[in-house]
């Protein structure tokens, strides 16, 4: 899985093409959409239309809540596959461990990864208690969390927990949708390494093994974000970003899961 990627969160019909064209030009080979983002039609069509061969992309979708609830699992994932005029999905993630339902989610997604229409299955947005029920009904452990994460946002024990698990951690909202790009230590440290803070929040991120997945429409700040692998950031400055953590959640939390998720 490429370290770095574009997600397509909230990114319009009419916006697709052109993001996802100008993140091919910059070098970018994975992709990040979702069933529920309601864009995997003009994604697909994007990625059709790109240029670059399929086995030389990493594609990722995610099941939504309601299909966990109806117990819909390859229902959903069939779905998002015709949606995106795929034959296979590199990674299938549970978008959120819905309560009662995600070990059971989990179960079913173990399935599909035997019919070969997906490579590699994972999770988002779970906390350490998550994958420890995952843990007890399957020995497939999840090949990725896809969490927020970013200098604002540090969950460290859940990133070593999985680490130590050998999941692969994926910063989702990496940027915290611009949170920190007037924030004075990234501002100083974007001019000492002659980056702009985003890069430097992007390299933080890529420094610690984390891969990251930020969301743009606009092909200047698509390349701009990939330009984060000509320069390392000091370990003394890591240290000092890693203070800057507030907890800061910019993600939508469902309603209905706002009480068990953190």
């Amino acid at each position: 899985m490429p370290l770095l990627g574009l997600g397509v969160y909230k990114t319009a019909d009419n916006e697709a093409e052109t993001a996802i064209n100008a993140a091919v030009d910059a070098g970018y080979r994975l992709i990040d959409t979702a069933s529920a983002y309601k864009n995997e039609e003009s994604v697909g069509k994007a990625i059709a239309r790109c240029g670059v061969p399929r086995k030389d992309l990493f594609i990722t979708s995610k099941i939504w809540n309601n299909a966990q609830r109806l117990g819909d699992v390859d229902g959903a994932f069939y779905r998002s596959l015709e949606r995106l005029k795929l034959d296979y999905l590199d990674l299938y993630l549970i978008h959120w461990p819905v309560p009662g339902c995600y070990t059971g989610t989990w179960l079913e997604m173990a399935k599909l990864l035997e019919t070969g229409r997906v490579l590699s299955i994972g999770v988002s947005n779970f906390q350490i208690h998550h994958l420890e029920e995952l843990k007890k009904v399957s020995g497939i452990v999840p090949a990725v969390n896809q969490i927020e994460c970013h200098p604002l946002c540090y969950p460290k024990e859940l990133i070593e927990y999985c680490q130590s698990e050998g999941i692969q951690v994926q910063a989702y909202a990496p940027l915290a949708r611009g949170a920190y790009l007037d924030n004075d230590v990234m501002c100083v440290l974007g001019t000492k390494y002659a980056h702009t803070p985003a890069q430097v929040g992007l390299r933080w991120a890529i420094q610690k093994g984390i891969s990251v997945i930020p969301k743009s429409v606009n092909p200047d700040r698509i390349a701009s974000n990939a330009n984060i692998f000509d320069f390392n950031i000091e370990d003394e400055d890591i240290a000092i970003m890693d203070t800057l953590n507030e907890d800061l959640h910019t993600s939508h939390v469902p309603d209905d899961l706002k009480d068990v998720i953190f």
